[in-house]
C-alpha cells in the first residue's frame, strides 16, 4: 500500500511489509527505541484517513477505534527465561557457596491495560554497570529488584523476570503502547542509580564509580510462541466487526493497526531519578 509506505517513510518508521485487504491492512513495522507504538498508530491512522477521504471520497474516520499490537522477533520468551535462569552457571558463579546472583520471576504476571488496545509487547533488557565493575551481591540484587518492581507498578509497565550478576542485569519486561522501550530502560537506569546512590553509596565508593550504569542498554524482542500467530496484525475500517475474523488468533472487535517493534542497542545520557 503506497500510501502507508509514504507515511512511514515521512515519519522515519521502517515499514517492512504491508498487505491491504478489503476491510483491513496488515503491517509489519520496525521502530527506533524512542518511538512509541501508540504514536505511530495514531500517525498512520490520521494521515491515511485524511488521504483516503480526499482521494477516494471515504467518510471520516476511515479506521475503527482500537488496535492490536504485538512484538515479533527471533527469540522466544521461553528461551529468554531459560537464559536468565542460567546466569549463575553461565558466568561460573554456581560453584560458589554463596553465589553473588539474585533471580526473580513473577509468580503471577501483572496485567497491563490500555484503552481500545490489545497488545503483547515483550522485551529483553540488559543493563551493564559502569566499566563493568562487579558491584552487585545477591542481597543488593534483591533490594534493587524490589525497588524496580515498585517503580514498574507506579509507571505502568511490568517486570516478569530479573537476573542480577555482579556486573550486569537481565530483565524481561512488558510495556504498554504509550511507552517506548527507551523510556522503560531509562526508568530502570535512573531509578536504579537513585536507589543505590541513596541507600548504598559505599558500593559506588568502594568500586571507584561516580555512576552505577553504563549510559547505554541492550533491548531485544521476546516472542510468546503460545500466542505468536504470524508476523502481521490487522486493521479494520470504520464500524468493522473484526471479532473472530479469519486470522488464527482471536481478538476483539474494531482492532486496528497491529504493530511490531524492533530494537537494538541504544545510548542515552542518565537523567535524574524518574520515580
Amino acid at each position: 500500500m503506497e500510501l502507508v509506505s509514504e507515511i512511514c517513510a515521512r515519519h522515519d518508521y521502517h515499514l517492512l511489509e504491508c498487505q491491504p485487504h478489503s476491510d483491513q491492512i496488515r503491517c509489519l513495522v520496525s521502530l527506533q527505541p524512542a518511538q512509541r507504538i501508540s504514536n505511530v498508530i495514531q500517525t498512520i491512522k490520521t494521515n491515511s484517513s485524511r488521504e483516503c477521504s480526499r482521494q477516494f471520497g471515504l467518510a471520516k474516520p476511515v479506521w475503527a477505534h482500537g488496535f492490536l499490537a504485538k512484538s515479533v522477533g527471533r527469540m522466544r520468551i521461553a528461551a529468554v527465561r531459560k537464559y536468565l535462569e542460567q546466569q549463575a552457571k553461565h558466568h561460573g558463579y554456581d560453584s560458589r557457596v554463596l553465589p553473588p546472583v539474585y533471580r526473580y520471576r513473577a509468580s503471577q504476571p501483572v496485567a497491563l491495560e490500555a484503552a481500545h488496545a490489545s497488545f503483547e509487547l515483550n522485551h529483553h533488557l540488559v543493563l551493564a554497570t559502569c566499566k563493568r565493575k562487579g558491584v552487585f551481591t545477591s542481597e543488593l540484587g534483591r533490594a534493587l529488584s524490589d525497588y524496580w518492581l515498585r517503580v514498574a507498578t507506579m509507571r505502568g509497565f511490568a517486570i516478569d523476570q530479573i537476573s542480577v550478576v555482579p556486573d550486569h542485569v537481565h530483565l524481561l519486561v512488558r510495556i504498554v503502547p504509550k511507552m517506548s522501550i527507551e523510556e522503560c530502560a531509562l526508568l530502570l537506569l535512573n531509578n536504579g542509580q537513585h536507589f543505590i546512590g541513596k541507600n548504598y553509596p559505599e558500593v559506588l565508593i568502594d568500586a571507584g564509580l561516580e555512576q552505577l550504569w553504563e549510559a547505554s542498554a541492550y533491548a531485544g524482542l521476546a516472542v510468546s510462541l503460545r500466542r505468536h500467530y504470524s508476523k502481521r496484525g490487522w486493521v479494520g475500517p470504520n464500524n468493522s466487526d473484526l471479532s473472530g475474523s479469519n486470522c488464527p488468533h482471536y481478538w476483539t472487535e474494531n482492532s486496528e493497526i497491529p504493530h511490531t517493534e524492533v530494537c537494538g542497542c541504544f545510548k542515552s545520557g542518565l537523567q535524574k531519578a524518574l520515580l
